[in-house]
C-alpha cells in the first residue's frame, strides 16, 4: 500500500539537519525563557536570605543531577570525572563561579535590581570577547571593537551616576564569563558537569542551612505557605533551563545559540521596568541604549560573518 509523504516531511527526511535544528532552537527558546521569567518564581521568597536561598538551590538540584545521571546511564562518565583530578579541580573553580553567579542573581531580585541582571547578562557575551583576546589570543575586527567600546561607554555613564547597578551587573556578567571560560577547558557532557558542580557546593550548601535552621528565624522549610514548596522545587528549576541549553548547544552554530541568549536578559528588563517598577533614571536608560547598540552590532557581525 502506497504512503503519501507531505513536503515538510519529504524535506525533513532529505535534509536531517532541519529538524534538529529545529529542535536546539526549541530547547535553547525554552532554556532562556526559564531563565528570564526566574524572579516571577523567586520573588515570592524574598523572605529567606539569600545565602540560605542559594544553599537550598544547591542542596535541591543535586538529587535531580544524579537522578538524570542514573537514569540516562551515564555513572560511568560521572565517576572518570569526579577520580581525574584535573577535571576535578576545573570543575571545582567552575563550582564556585556558577555557585558566585547564582547568589548574585539572588541578591539582585531582594534588593529589588532586576534591571542590573539583565544589564548583566547583557554585557556577558561582550565581556566573553574580551575574554577570548586576553585569555585565548583571538583577535577582534573593527565592528567587534565598536561594540565593545560602546559597552565600555555604558559602563562609564553607570559608574558616573548608577555604581550600586553596575556592581551587581559586573559581578554577575564577570562570574558567569569566568564560568564559561572555565568549562570550555573541561570537556565532559553538560549533566555529568553540573552534578559535580553541584557535589562540591552540596556541604557547604548543607552547612549553610543548618546554620540558618539554628538561628532565631529558623530554617525557611518550616514557614508556611508556599515557601517550602518552591524551595524544593528550585532544584529542578535549576536544573531543567541548564539541560535544556545542553542540548541546545549541541544542535545549533554558535552564532543561532547567541542571538538566542538575548531573550533573557530582555524579558529581565520588561520585569524590572513594568511588573516591579525599578526606576529608570536617564544613567540607567543612557547605559541600556549603549549596551543595545553594542548588541546590535555584535549581532551584525555574527551574521555578516555566518
Amino acid at each position: 500500500m502506497s504512503q503519501r509523504i507531505d513536503s515538510a516531511t519529504a524535506s525533513n527526511l532529505n535534509n536531517p539537519g532541519t529538524s534538529k535544528a529545529a529542535g536546539g532552537l526549541g530547547a535553547a527558546v525554552l532554556a532562556y525563557v526559564i531563565w528570564g521569567f526566574f524572579p516571577i518564581y523567586f520573588h515570592p521568597l524574598l523572605g529567606v536570605p539569600a545565602i540560605e536561598l542559594v544553599s537550598w538551590r544547591v542542596v535541591f538540584t543535586l538529587p535531580v543531577c544524579l537522578a538524570v545521571v542514573w537514569f540516562s546511564g551515564q555513572g560511568p562518565a560521572l565517576r572518570a570525572a569526579l577520580t581525574t583530578p584535573a577535571v576535578l579541580g576545573r570543575l571545582v573553580l567552575s563550582a564556585a563561579a556558577i555557585g558566585c553567579n547564582w547568589l548574585m542573581y539572588l541578591v539582585a531580585i531582594e534588593t529589588h535590581q532586576v534591571l542590573a541582571a539583565s544589564l548583566g547578562y547583557y554585557i556577558n557575551p561582550l565581556l566573553n570577547v574580551l575574554i577570548g583576546v586576553v585569555f585565548l589570543h583571538e583577535r577582534l575586527n573593527r565592528l567587534q571593537w565598536a561594540a565593545v567600546a560602546l559597552a565600555a561607554g555604558g559602563i562609564a555613564v553607570l559608574m558616573a551616576g548608577a555604581l550600586s547597578m553596575l556592581g551587581v551587573a559586573m559581578a554577575m556578567a564577570g562570574s558567569f564569563a569566568l564560568y564559561g571560560l572555565v568549562r570550555k577547558f573541561v570537556v565532559v557532557p553538560s549533566v555529568i558537569g553540573l552534578t559535580v558542580e553541584t557535589a562540591v557546593l552540596f556541604v557547604p550548601a548543607l552547612l549553610a542551612v543548618l546554620h540558618a535552621a539554628s538561628g532565631p528565624a529558623g530554617s525557611a522549610l518550616s514557614q508556611g505557605g508556599v515557601v517550602p514548596w518552591l524551595l524544593a522545587g528550585s532544584g529542578v528549576v535549576t536544573a531543567v533551563p541548564l539541560l535544556l541549553f545542553a542540548v541546545a548547544a549541541r544542535k545549533l552554530d554558535l552564532s543561532t545559540l547567541g542571538f538566542a541568549q538575548f531573550i533573557a536578559p530582555t524579558i529581565l528588563f520588561v520585569l524590572g521596568a513594568l511588573l516591579y517598577g525599578e526606576p529608570l533614571d536617564p544613567a540607567r536608560v543612557t547605559c541600556f541604549m549603549l549596551i543595545w547598540a553594542a548588541i546590535a552590532l555584535f549581532s551584525y557581525d555574527l551574521l555578516r560573518r555566518r
